[in-house]
């Protein structure tokens, strides 16, 4: 850790600036501490693990004294908890205040904060008014968001702030100030004088899952390696230290004689350690991850172990020393354009493309002409259903070599999460049908539940309830069927057998089809093999799905060839379908008899079988143009 202290830190408020890559925001906010009417304040700044940290000692030379702040700078990246406590043990001043390097200050908001605490001695806390998102303003706290750190000045105290390694959120109160509340009240001065800037890579953006972040987001842009116990303010606590200690503790496989090294690209999207079925063959696993990936689609550093991660900042020059046998490039749309440019920046090694979702969004965001050339270009290419296959066959004629190609759905589990046995059912206990959503309820109605309700048949709902439409949803499912729909939280790999296997059935996307049997018409819709599909799955749990009649529906077909699921037309329909408890006995033990087409380890040895193939055969890119 770098150390610049100061020898004059005896003013009354320390200003505690953290950093992380926002250069571009620190002299602005700088400037506005300047420009403070009160001026006995010190200047706390902490680089926490910048790339450019010569950039941030070089403003701070420029625009202050050296005896007027002290610089903490931390080699690598530890949060922002750490940072903050770090701050506090370089200050003995009686008074704390945050300046976020992103965030900014208007002239009196140091001023009025110390004013107001001063006048109320039971205070521990004040709180300004604050800009947010350049036109929103808050006179206190901002609806429905924890106080912000720029916005605050509170006492001094012996507590420190949670860090990284106990937890990472966005909600403030969980973090610190839950703790500084058994001191004192909380005080506003009802004055704006504070920005909470919004901008792509604010912090509480990077977490909360309805804003576009998540954990693996969180993950990529911190550049963090050990698992997390990762909560947003919106959604469920993760613990991935217990979720993956399984794959973590155990040493990695022994190389076998003939073991490839096999560079993964892009991301794994959901169930990402399905990919240690290819380590626990004796071969290696490399990661090369997009920079561009969302909170819900895995990004390295993997936090299950057992594949090396390269840079991506010198990724070509990482890969030749390497030396990978073969490229395996997945999964969606997000990582389209990355996959693209290692396809065409690393020609001699033999390249197999696995997309799942979805060539709609490539066609609308702009990727279409890389989603063709991966398709094009590549040495083989897996589908995941063979709707796609087929659907493909009609984009590119002639071009889809099918004796280099695969089907394999891309979300599929691991087989480690369906060991369990299965428990008793609700239905047994009570004699009423229970039914189970895993994930975000697709095209399910309110009205439907309702009517499902009437006929004693309940939902639990197991899944994420942030974002005003699932507030909404939830809102007025609860008022058509107050006792029958129940908010279970998220189940986890883990607990899927034993928890899922409780209900009667499960509930797949709930939608129209309109393609009438004509695989040029279908969409997205169609050809999709959710991920939930290999979750309910793993419990045993019969598919429920709205009958599309002649449509092409992939998972219509797949229910019907392996006879694990049922169709309906309406709610009556399917009301008595699930009360026919013969039938639904059988289409259970046939979902229970053909869990193992639906985790990924039982298709490991065929995709090696197919990288040897196209390693056996070359790259055909190297003699492209």
């Amino acid at each position: 850790m770098a150390d610049k202290t100061a020898e004059n830190q005896q003013a009354s408020v320390a200003v505690v600036l953290p950093i992380y890559n926002q250069t571009p925001f620190l002299r602005r906010a700088l400037a506005s501490l300047q420009a403070q009417t009160y001026t006995d304040w010190h200047l706390v700044v902490v680089d926490d693990g910048s790339t450019d940290p010569s950039a941030i000692a070089a403003i701070l030379h420029d625009l202050f004294p050296e005896h007027c702040y002290t610089y903490r700078r931390l080699v690598t990246n530890h949060g922002l908890g750490a940072a903050l406590n770090i701050a506090l043990a370089a200050t003995a001043a009686p008074y704390i205040a945050y300046l976020p390097a992103d965030d900014l200050y208007y002239p009196d908001h140091l001023a009025s904060l110390l004013a107001c605490l001063e006048q109320q001695p039971a205070a521990i806390l004040a709180y300004s008014g604050v800009r947010h998102h350049s036109h929103d303003y808050a006179h206190g706290q901002i609806s429905g968001l924890p106080l912000q750190l720029v916005q605050t000045l509170h006492r001094r105290t012996v507590d420190r702030w949670v860090e990284r390694t106990e937890l990472v959120t966005d909600d403030l109160e969980r973090l610190y100030w839950g703790s500084l509340r058994h001191h004192g009240s909380f005080v506003g001065t009802h004055q704006l004088t504070a920005e909470w800037v919004a901008h792509p890579e604010q912090r509480n953006r990077i977490i909360r899952e309805s804003l576009g972040g998540g954990l693996n987001r969180y993950r990529r842009h911190y550049q963090i390696a050990h698992p997390l116990r990762f909560q947003s303010s919106e959604g469920d606590l993760l613990d991935e230290g217990t979720l993956y200690r399984r794959f973590r503790d155990r040493p990695d496989t022994p190389r076998t004689p003939d073991s490839l090294k096999i560079l993964l690209v892009g991301e794994l999207a959901f169930n990402p350690e399905r990919i240690l079925a290819l380590e626990e063959r004796g071969h290696q696993l490399f990661g090369l991850w997009t920079p561009d990936g969302v909170g819900f689609n895995t990004v390295g550093p993997l936090p299950f172990g057992h594949v090396t991660e390269i840079p991506l900042a010198n990724w070509q020059e990482q890969v030749r020393q390497v030396q990978p046998d073969v490229i395996y490039a997945l999964l969606n749309w997000h990582a389209v354009p990355f996959a693209h440019q290692v396809l065409l920046g690393a020609p001699d090694i033999p390249f197999v493309w696995h997309f799942k979702e979805s060539p709609f969004a490539c066609l609308e965001r702009g990727m279409w002409p890389q989603l063709v050339d991966l398709h094009l270009r590549s040495d083989a290419q897996i589908y995941t259903s063979p709707e796609m296959l087929d659907w493909y066959d009609t984009v590119l004629p002639g071009q889809v070599r099918h004796e280099r190609a695969l089907v394999i759905d891309g979300d599929l589990p691991k087989a480690d999460w369906f060991t369990q046995e299965r428990s008793e059912r609700l239905s047994q206990r009570d004699g009423e049908i229970h039914t189970a959503v895993s994930g975000r309820p697709f095209g399910i109605h309110p009205e439907t539940i309702g009517q499902l309700a009437q006929a004693g048949i309940h939902m639990h709902f197991y899944g994420p309830t942030w974002g005003d439409w699932w507030s909404n949803w939830i809102a007025e499912s609860r008022k058509v069927a107050p006792r029958h729909l129940h908010l279970e939280g998220s189940v986890l790999p883990p607990e899927w057998v034993r928890e899922l296997s409780q209900y009667d059935a499960g509930w797949l996307h709930i939608f129209t089809s309109h393609n009438a049997g004509e695989i040029r018409r279908a969409n997205w819709d169609d050809m999709n093999y959710p991920a939930r599909l290999g979750t309910l799955l793993a419990a045993g749990l019969p598919l429920i799905q709205p009958d599309h009649g002649n449509a092409i529906v992939a998972t219509q077909a797949l229910s019907r060839r392996l006879d694990i699921g049922l169709t309906f037309r309406d709610a009556e329909d399917l009301a008595a379908q699930l009360r026919d408890t013969t039938r639904l006995a059988q289409l259970r033990e046939n979902a229970w008899g053909q869990r193992s087409r639906f985790c990924f380890d039982t298709y490991a040895d065929q995709l090696i079988t197919l990288f040897r193939q196209v390693i056996s055969a070359g790259s055909r890119r190297s003699s492209v143009g």
